[in-house]
């Protein structure tokens, strides 16, 4: 989750909210890639979590960090995060360790930025007798013996959460992603982004289902991370059937986000607990705690970080719907959608597949895919079915784009692992749950070490 935004000064009305997100619509020769991805950090001596303090935890991690060139972010006099150039490294509620990586050109680069991390990450973690791992929850760990970080944020959304949904605290504490942010040319090609993302976001939850095993045994979902955001909290989450209506744009998303309860207001470093009530009232001046006062961009964008659905834009498009995973997931994921988006023939084609689809048959098959995965069927067709025609049509936008690495390769190739999976027609959790059963013979331990970056 994100670090304190910087939006701009006042809001004088809700055209400045509509505006904040249009002015993110950028011209093709500018469009990026950023890809964040989530990681849990281990004691490799009791396989514990990592907690903030002490030789082997959070705030040493960072620390130790700093040494590759990576500035300190501090909150109440504590590092919770790092920040160079372009990108960051954050904290999500149980420590786990995120990358929020820079916007990049290429997928090339994208996937040297993720092992120049990952070799940091290694490098550190080794010193202090850590090890981090990709995967979609917790495999062994309970919800309380998580730790919680020192983010005043969490605090506030921790005492929220439980009151709107029963999974709301395992998705901060027990749950790992990874997201690609990506760029849009103007509102209908944003228009048709989102319908495709949040449509089309079972689809790689299936293809990214990473998270089978909860409290030491298996839990019944491929991605039980899936099954979680189905309980969070109803207000933020979800398939957002407006996005699918005629007239949506900007102004439909600005009021959509102004109805989403807020979590807190950011003041001078603190953050202000003003869970559950109104952006349309702190607008008007009249939010209580801050009468008089009028939001800024930098609230505005401060409380779109705290929207949850299965994608979601601020002044560029997140889609959201992976578990963690592996090294080569982390790349395939930006993969499959710069395949899909930055190409408007394999956009189009996208659309194709699921524009006869209702707003409740995405709902059903988002539920369905977290505990059948590839078996999990929409329309007729099967999720393994569409799911190859999905990843062909990355594969053919991919293609277009001619980007080559300096051995003359183009960025195709970082769909191989989704492919792989496509013909096994086994998700990365079905490969997960025969290695427990056969292998590992039951003993989930062997995961901190055949799953370990």
């Amino acid at each position: 989750m994100s670090i304190p935004q910087q939006g701009g000064g006042p809001v004088e009305s809700r055209d400045d909210l509509v505006k904040f997100l249009a002015d993110g619509s950028k011209p093709e020769d500018q469009w990026g890639i950023g890809t964040e991805h989530e990681k849990f950090g281990f004691n490799t001596a009791t396989l514990a979590p990592l907690p903030y303090e002490g030789p082997a935890g959070i705030e040493a991690m960072l620390t130790g960090l700093t040494r590759f060139g990576w500035e300190p972010v501090r909150e109440s006099g504590k590092i919770i995060g790092l920040s160079q150039g372009g990108a960051s490294v954050s904290l999500e509620p149980g420590g786990q360790l995120e990358l929020s990586g820079a916007n990049l050109k290429t997928l090339h680069q994208t996937c040297n930025e993720v092992h120049t991390h990952l070799d940091q990450v290694r490098e550190v973690a080794d010193e202090i007798g850590a090890g981090f791992f990709g995967l979609g929850v917790t495999p062994t760990w309970t919800r309380d013996q998580v730790p919680v970080m020192p983010k005043g944020r969490y605090g506030i959304m921790s005492s929220y959460m439980p009151k709107k949904g029963s999974m709301g605290l395992d998705m901060m504490f027990r749950s790992c992603t990874i997201q690609t942010n990506l760029d849009f040319g103007s509102e209908p090609d944003m228009v048709q982004k989102l319908r495709v993302a949040l449509a089309l976001q079972p689809i790689a939850t299936a293809l990214f289902a990473n998270s089978p095993f909860l409290d030491g045994k298996p839990n019944g979902y491929l991605s039980y991370r899936a099954h979680i955001w189905t309980d969070t909290d109803p207000d933020r989450t979800g398939v957002l059937p407006f996005v699918f209506e005629d007239g949506f744009g900007f102004e439909a998303y600005t009021d959509y986000a102004l109805d989403v309860p807020m979590y807190f207001v950011y003041r001078d470093g603190i953050y202000h607990d003003v869970s559950g009530k109104s952006f349309r009232d702190f607008l008007a001046g009249k939010l209580e705690g801050f009468e008089g006062q009028k939001p800024t961009l930098s609230d505005w964008a401060d409380h779109l970080t705290t929207i949850f659905p299965e994608a979601r834009i601020k002044q560029y498009m997140e889609v959201r719907g992976a578990d963690g995973g592996p090294w080569d997931r982390i790349c395939a994921l930006p993969a499959l959608w710069v395949g899909l988006f930055y190409n408007q023939s394999s956009l189009d084609a996208a659309w194709d597949i699921a524009k006869d689809w209702s707003p409740q048959d995405m709902e059903a098959l988002r539920r369905d895919v977290a505990r059948f995965g590839f078996r999990a069927e929409i329309g007729g067709r099967s999720v393994l079915d569409i799911a190859r025609e999905v990843v062909d049509l990355a594969k053919q936008g991919l293609g277009a784009r001619n980007n080559l690495d300096s051995a003359g390769v183009d960025e195709v190739h970082f769909l191989a692992t989704l492919q792989d999976s496509l013909e096994r027609r086994k998700t990365p959790a079905e490969d997960l749950l025969e290695a427990f059963h056969g292998d590992w013979k039951g003993d989930i331990r062997r995961l901190f070490s055949d799953c370990a970056y």
